[in-house]
């Protein structure tokens, strides 16, 4: 990826252009101490001055009214906000009128910002104070006051909270009064210019100390560059949170949001005093020292898929290579690229006007349709559909272009999705909540409606990242998350009434992602990098989920790596350097994934043979139970081992009725309550009975006895032996109601016993075979 840079001859300002906005993603205001204020059409490439403001007003920061969210009509800004050196801020409409000019800071108003909602306007100044407006200009509140002059202010994601600068300090604070000041020492200089984005909620900063850094919303370091040979004088997010970049002494730099470099030019553009991202993100805009305005492109991004590679070479025409016999085609398009994605076979690109899907198979005719609302802000793919977010909401469609559903969720803010907060599956949707981070929203993919019983997923703590599994039944499908802690967590996606667990898989997870062919999982966890190669262990048996993972030490992709993709059995990774790693992973757990769905358990067993790997047969072990076969699972658990296991699954092959069968199967993988449920609805009620005496749940036993009228002395008698065998007096007040009055006889009640299982074989036996309970696993 690098900047392709257009800078014109002759400057249009005569003085140095100290600030710059865009209306459209063609538009652009520019402010110069010429007190000139410059529209410029790059389609046309035209330049107009728009006004000339009083001589006394030297303009020094521009931000134009955000777009309203959600509201289709208003498709541009309007009204912008620009703070002068006389200590005032204007209100300026799009034709250039001034609207209104208030009076806000002793000393020039150093900077003035709205909120992301447009509700509110904050203005730092030489003054030290930071004070709040209301979108007409009225004062609200002074926020903070300082003794060194603010040289920049950005709203926190949620406008909840506002970072500003105080010398080599950055400070947020939260507009709540009361509320708690985050402050740390950031630069060894004066800071100059600082940005928070909405998206990633990630800070930048940069200094006198000539270096730029980026920071988490606790002040965390992430990145420090090494320090340039000029002060930082501008810094800016790109609005997808993905990039950002860097302005200096005839310096532009291109930077990926984890700090490394993408691509440096040098410029003859003097310091570029403030940079403006468009508003679809290709482009940026930077204020130059020496009266020019100069205009950078975000070209040759690169998106990569099994054996091809597609390249974006202009703005309008993107290069795909097939590494295989190196064939290349060139696709050009009407309008510019804003955003693409590569995966499962097709290429889906959106244009400021409309989305292509291009076949692997078929390069040369693609389906197109128009989009609804310009600028795609992010694009997400499954084996048979794409989802598409832009401003207004989120699209599902076919790779047909067929329109699917749309799903919608109260107070849902589109612009601050990304890949980490949205993931996509064949059947269903997930979506994080911004205004409550511990909430999954899942959706059913076809509908748009609320998946299962229309409750959302809800978690102890806030939650980073999510992903769904790619493959398998729809009832199966799981979600896997990374909370605050660095946990990692998987649930099932199907809800109806009954609490799903949401289990631990991991600690210290930073990263996680699902393979496309099955459901392997893989995470970088603290110092290792580890593969799950079949999670749904955890609900079968998890003793052995250890012994089917996969680790290896991750010292080697250094500080912060990132998964960038898990296709087939290849991982990439990509480094705090930007490096790209990738790693091999065992073929034979896919095969294995592939043999159970299709119920090759013969296969399955001669593959775990040939490989001859503990990690294999622990895998089959628990896809044997989890699917009820369990002969094979006999075979997997000797082969590692469990013994006891062993014999245990031996047990069960002897017992009498299929019912009892799957309740001990149940019982295996600590499914107690469906156990219970299967023997009852079967009629087995002593059977029911036995198994909560067997685990010493006496308060169950009992009241499943008393409920139906039937071996209470049983439960009583087994209740008497465990407390003589403990050497105990029963002190339960229910036992000794019961108990009252009742001589207990072991003869009898083992005839009673004898009894219930004879009757339990005949019944199995006889010529009409009971229905099966329907519950599944």
């Amino acid at each position: 990826m690098r900047l392709k840079i257009s800078l014109l001859k002759e400057p249009k300002h005569q003085e140095l252009v100290s600030c710059v906005g865009w209306t459209t993603a063609e538009e652009l205001y520019s402010c110069s101490d010429d007190h000139q204020i410059v529209k410029w059409n790059l389609l046309t490439g035209e330049t107009s001055q728009i006004v000339k403001l009083p001589d006394d007003i030297y303009p020094i920061d521009l931000h134009w009214f955000p777009k309203s969210l959600g509201i289709k009509k208003q498709t541009q800004a309007e009204i912008f906000v620009l703070t002068s050196s006389d200590g005032k801020f204007h209100l300026i409409s799009k034709l250039g009128r001034v609207e209104k000019s208030v009076d806000a800071h002793s000393g020039a108003v150093l900077a003035g910002r709205w909120n992301y909602e447009g509700t509110a306007l904050v203005t730092v100044g030489e003054d030290g104070q930071i004070k709040i407006w209301s979108k007409t200009g009225m004062l609200r509140s002074t926020l903070a006051h300082q003794g060194t002059p603010v040289y920049s202010v950005a709203w926190g994601p949620d406008s909840e909270k506002v970072l500003y600068t105080a010398g080599k300090q950055l400070i947020i604070k939260p507009l709540q009064p009361n509320a708690k000041i985050l402050q740390w020492k950031a630069h060894d200089g004066i800071i100059l210019k600082v940005d928070w984005n909405s998206v990633n909620d990630l800070i930048l900063s940069a200094g006198e100390d000539c270096k730029y850094k980026v920071w988490d919303s606790y002040g965390r370091p992430l990145y420090s560059s090494q320090p340039h040979e000029h002060p930082i004088t501008s810094v800016a997010w790109a609005p997808d949170g993905e990039l950002f970049a860097v302005g200096s002494f005839h310096t532009l730099r291109l930077c990926d949001k984890t700090g490394w470099s993408y691509a440096l030019e040098k410029p003859n553009t003097g310091s570029i005093f403030n940079i403006a991202w468009s508003i679809d993100g290709t482009q940026i805009a930077g204020a130059c020292g020496n009266g020019h305005v100069v205009f950078a492109h975000v070209v040759e991004q690169r998106w990569e898929w099994k054996n091809f590679q597609v390249t974006l070479t202009k703005r309008r025409t993107m290069q795909v290579r097939n590494v295989l016999n190196d064939a290349v085609d060139l696709l050009e398009f009407r309008d510019r690229v804003i955003k693409a994605s590569l995966n499962y076979a097709h290429l889906v690109v959106s244009t400021s006007l409309q989305c292509y899907v291009f076949s692997t198979k078929n390069w040369n005719t693609p389906l197109i349709f128009d989009l609804k609302e310009g600028t795609v802000s992010l694009i997400l793919q499954a084996e048979r559909h794409f989802l598409l977010v832009d401003g207004g909401g989120i699209y599902l469609y076919s790779y047909e272009g067929r329109f699917l559903s749309s799903p919608k969720f109260p107070g849902m803010r589109t612009d601050i999705l990304n890949a980490q907060t949205v993931s996509l599956s064949n059947d269903t949707i997930a979506i994080k909540d911004k205004a409550d981070e511990k909430i999954i929203f899942l959706f059913e993919a076809s509908t748009g409606k609320p998946m299962g019983d229309g409750k959302f997923l809800s978690h102890k703590n806030e939650v980073l990242e999510i992903a769904l599994d790619q493959k398998g039944l729809t009832n199966d499908r799981k979600i896997a998350f990374i909370d605050k802690n660095r946990d990692l967590y998987i649930t099932s996606v199907k809800r109806f009434g009954k609490e799903e667990q949401i289990i631990k898989l991991g600690t210290m997870v930073h990263t996680l992602a699902w393979s496309d062919t099955c459901n392997i999982l893989c995470g970088l966890q603290d110092t290792r990098f580890t593969v799950w190669y079949y999670p749904n262990t955890v609900y079968v048996d998890r003793d052995i989920l250890p012994k089917t993972l996969y680790e290896r030490d991750a010292s080697e992709f250094s500080k912060n790596p990132h998964i960038v993709s898990f296709v087939g059995n290849q991982v990439t990774i990509r480094r705090a350097d930007g490096s790209l790693v990738h790693i091999s992973i065992s073929p034979y757990p896919a095969i294995l994934h592939e043999y159970v769905s299709s119920s090759k358990w013969e296969d399955a067993v001669r593959l775990c043979r040939f490989v001859k790997e503990q990690t294999m047969w622990a895998c089959l072990a628990a896809m044997a139970v989890a699917n009820q076969d369990m002969t094979t699972a006999e075979i997997a658990y000797a082969a590692i081992g469990e013994i006891d296991k062993v014999q245990y699954i031996n047990s069960i092959k002897n017992l009498p009725s299929k019912e009892s069968k799957m309740a001990h199967i149940l019982m295996f993988s600590g499914n107690i309550q469906e156990a219970e449920i299967v023997l009852l609805q079967a009629g087995l009620v002593y059977q029911a009975i036995q198994i909560n005496i067997n685990l010493y749940n006496w308060e169950r036993a009992l009241e499943l006895a008393v409920k139906y009228k039937t071996h209470v002395d049983t439960v009583l008698a087994y209740r008497q032996k465990f407390l003589e065998t403990f050497g105990k007096q029963e002190t339960n007040k229910r036992y000794l109601q019961y108990a009252e009055g009742l001589q207990i006889d072991w003869e009898k009640i083992k005839a009673k016993i004898e009894m219930e299982i004879t009757k339990e074989r005949e019944r199995s036996s006889g010529s009409q075979p009971t229905k099966s309970t329907g519950l599944k696993h």
